[in-house]
């Protein structure tokens, strides 16, 4: 458990969970959930290393974020800096912090309750997107820094398309071809340079890396057809471990179809799980903690840096350059 030793000006910032638990049947997005979930205690440790120069320093915290089979309560983030909860444009939640002047380095903590319920989502077979679906979900059909789509792209994603042929009837369908194309021709490895940034040229090229490359390739081709897909980013929980240390992130998709609306998709998993490939398309276990949606983001209008690849650690911005030596570690405990 984490420790909080910091003095009393720490600032502590706690929302309370909205509306009861979901019951199977209850959610809004045309899935089933289940209330056997689990209850968990997630725990980020922050530490920001010494500052000598005297500019504006801002600090960004990813933190847990509702979703259809997700509930945060008791949010609360101690630091020895001023600081408050902020939303970005697609609704991911964080904790921005300011300090002014030289200082020296300090920790900072989040801990917050989740509780976490089984998906399964059941798309309408045969059934088509409409153009009013494709106008109003626009962004999550769009490109992104690391995944150009259209002419850009056009000669690494064809030839996959074509070899998965004409497309069948219904969006789902073809999203399933997609699903294990993907599953089937890229290794979920980790040697070498170049993998974990998302990149869809290495994703194409070299066809290995972790979840955020399965990822980008499976995104990249689904948006290609017409299928709007998001990016989400995590931590994985284990399901046969009460509590402990998380290693990495996580990351897997939600492809909206007709009928489900949300369609959780897991690639990498199915890929190190062949056993599992399919639960992966269309279902959820509450093996994972939602942190933030979407790529390219930024933070308000202090984040001056680049925008982000993906938002999971914690990053901090001195006079406008991001700050190098912030470390972060992330437990988890089982709650009744």
């Amino acid at each position: 458990m984490l420790r909080f030793i910091f003095p009393v000006l720490a600032l502590a910032l706690t929302t309370a969970c909205a509306g009861p638990a979901l019951q199977r049947g209850s959610t809004s997005e045309g899935e089933v959930a289940s209330s056997e979930g689990r209850r968990l205690q997630i725990e980020l440790a922050v530490t920001i290393p010494e500052v000598e120069d005297d500019g504006p320093l801002h600090v960004f915290v990813p933190l847990p974020r509702d979703a259809s089979a997700q509930r945060v309560s008791d949010l609360a983030v101690h630091a020895p800096i001023e600081g408050e909860i902020e939303t970005d444009a697609l609704g991911n939640r964080f904790w921005h912090g300011v300090s002014a002047g030289p200082r020296e380095g300090f920790d900072l903590a989040v801990r917050a309750t989740v509780e976490r319920f089984p998906r399964v989502s059941e798309p309408v077979a045969d059934a088509s997107l409409s153009e009013g679906d494709r106008e109003r979900l626009a962004q999550w059909l769009a490109s992104t820094d690391r995944v150009p789509l259209g002419d850009v792209t056009e000669a690494e994603l064809r030839p996959i398309l074509e070899e998965l042929g004409p497309p069948p009837a219904g969006a789902e369908a073809r999203a399933r071809q997609i699903y294990d194309w993907v599953v089937d021709h890229v290794e979920y490895k980790k040697t070498g340079t170049g993998w974990g940034n998302g990149d869809i040229f290495w994703a194409c090229s070299e066809r290995y890396g972790n979840c955020t490359d399965f990822h980008t390739l499976l995104l990249a081709l689904a948006r290609t057809e017409g299928i709007p897909g998001r990016f989400e980013m995590g931590f994985p929980i284990p399901m046969d471990r009460p509590s402990g240390g998380i290693g990495g992130y996580h990351c897997w998709v939600e492809l909206w179809l007709p009928g489900a609306t949300w369609v959780p998709v897991d690639a990498s998993e199915a890929a190190k799980h062949p056993e599992d490939r399919e639960l992966h398309f269309g279902s959820e276990e509450p093996d994972r903690v939602l942190f933030t949606r979407g790529r390219d983001l930024r933070l308000g209008g202090d984040h001056r840096s680049p925008a982000l690849n993906y938002f999971i650690h914690t990053f901090a911005e001195l006079d406008g350059s991001r700050l190098d030596g912030v470390e972060q570690t992330v437990r988890y405990e089982e709650m009744p």
